[in-house]
């Protein structure tokens, strides 16, 4: 009785071929998948814009300003850059918006270059997307994170590698855990930490606000003057200013869940991307009013010199506060990546395994466990500024093309239903400034790591012809048996399309 009962138990979880191991005909199994679909949280307005806001605002605007006026060279060219900056993401959101409410499917870029160019784009950009730009934007916040949360025990001198990196690698296994077990927690933890910066950016700004009524203005006297204004200083000034900034499609990549997205989503990108252009801008103020642009570039944490200079023995508010920041910023962008990974395997350009849904916790808990694992490899060899260089410079040539997209879409595919119609020149400016951006640093300062990442995002062609288009018998031969270990390991089962 008892071997007939194991034998029957391996069975359901053998299941038929492709290494389905819960047979998804089953009426239990069913009803889950069902439950999958039917009860994740659907979040509203206030979550979405809480999103965009907790995602773009990290560590950048706290810790990184001085790269922007180094470029430029002075006050006057840093404020207008931010400004600038800030309109240029709310335009590309907007473009993101179209394509957000035409196309209502996660997964941000990926099914927008699907439906526009074909498979081969898109997989590209999910080849890059989740071994390149993704995990390195995860690498980089937590190692920011712990940085900030390891300087108050090592005070007068820089904490070890080791220490920041365990520190780092930790960050991404709780944030991993807290969005595997619930998609409510996670976004609960997101509205938590979105509103402790919130915090800490008024404490800034009002402090700016006082310090400026109080006549601290000499810094602003001739804004202009010593500014260092050409093609390439204002191309790298923006490459800084946007990775601050950067963050503003992240609520595309769960239009599923998105509950209204018709309305909810071009909504939240019009009040949380100019929300905080007005913090980046006024918070670069503050800075200005307690140091000149060279005690500025001087810093190597410019809001800790600020809360040094005006918060005095509550200084320690700022690390704090920045150290929660940055690990909900991490945390938005592990809630938003995981749906790009469960969408690329779902469309069959990743492992099965990825499109599953767990169980009990009705997550794509899969896509996000394998997405902080890539993230923790990349916390290993690599240092903050080799991470952003290898990120701004392909995730930009993927922007480019996703708005080209929209462009194209426009003349090939009519038929579709928008319900957000934006002017035709807001994509073109976009496209043309995302042409910009990616050739500005290369004509500027040409490094051997902006053609390495060319090299690995066309090597995506060959593993493509490989294993999607020719879909070789031995690659499955080998995932099957791994698919139905992590299946049962892992308690999850392939969503089905549920029926109206």
């Amino acid at each position: 009785m008892g071997e007939e009962s194991l034998r029957k138990r391996k069975g359901e979880a053998n299941g038929k071929e492709d290494g389905q191991s819960i047979q998804s005909h089953e009426p239990q199994t069913m009803n889950l998948q069902k439950q999958a679909k039917l009860f994740l949280f659907n979040l509203r307005l206030w979550a979405g814009i809480c999103m965009i806001v907790g995602t773009i605002i990290g560590s950048g605007i706290f810790v990184s300003p001085k790269s922007v006026l180094a470029s430029v060279g002075a006050v006057g060219p840093c404020l207008t850059i931010w400004a600038a900056c800030g309109i240029l993401a709310t335009l590309g959101a907007l473009c993101f918006a179209e394509l957000g409410t035409m196309i209502t499917k996660s997964g941000g870029e990926y099914p927008y270059l699907m439906e526009a160019f074909g498979p081969i784009p898109a997989f590209l950009f999910s080849w890059t997307s989740l071994l390149v730009t993704k995990p390195s934007s995860f690498a980089i916040i937590c190692l920011s994170f712990a940085e900030y949360a390891s300087a108050p025990f090592y005070p007068g001198c820089e904490p070890p590698q080791v220490v920041i990196k365990c520190l780092a690698a930790a960050a991404i296994v709780i944030i991993t855990i807290v969005n595997s077990l619930s998609v409510k927690l996670g976004s609960y933890l997101q509205n938590f930490l979105t509103a402790t910066k919130l915090i800490i950016v008024t404490i800034i700004v009002i402090s700016g606000i006082v310090l400026l009524a109080q006549g601290k203005t000499e810094n602003f006297k001739d804004s202009f003057k010593d500014s260092k204004i050409s093609v390439s200083s204002v191309g790298l000034a923006f490459y800084n200013g946007l990775w601050a900034y950067d963050g503003w499609n992240q609520l595309n990549y769960i239009t599923e869940e998105l509950k209204n997205p018709y309305r909810n989503l071009p909504l939240s990108i019009i009040i949380g991307i100019p929300l905080v252009t007005v913090c980046y801008v006024l918070i670069n103020i503050s800075y200005f009013t307690v140091m000149t642009s060279t005690e500025l570039l001087q810093s190597q944490a410019v809001a800790v010199t600020f809360g040094d200079r005006v918060l005095y023995p509550a200084s320690w508010i700022v690390p704090l506060f920045v150290a929660f920041s940055t690990i909900g910023s991490a945390n938005g962008t592990c809630f938003t990546t995981g749906r790009l990974v469960y969408v690329a395997g779902r469309e069959g350009h990743m492992l099965k395994v990825l499109s599953y849904i767990s169980v009990k916790h009705l997550t794509p808990a899969p896509a996000i466990i394998f997405y902080g694992a890539i993230a923790i490899i990349y916390i290993i060899p690599g240092d903050i500024e080799t991470l952003i260089n290898y990120f701004s410079f392909a995730v930009w040539i993927f922007y480019g093309l996703t708005i080209l997209a929209l462009i194209v879409m426009r003349f090939t595919r009519k038929e579709l239903k928008r319900p957000i119609r934006i002017p035709i020149i807001i994509p073109v400016i976009v496209t043309i400034a995302s042409i910009l951006l990616v050739l500005a640093p290369i004509v500027s300062a040409p490094e051997l790591a902006y053609l390495y990442c060319v090299l690995f995002i066309l090597s995506g062609l060959i593993v493509y012809v490989l294993f999607v288009h020719f879909k070789f018998n031995w690659p499955r031969k080998i995932s099957k048996p791994i698919t139905m270990h992590l299946q049962m390991l892992l308690e999850v089962v392939p969503e089905e399309e549920v029926t109206e």
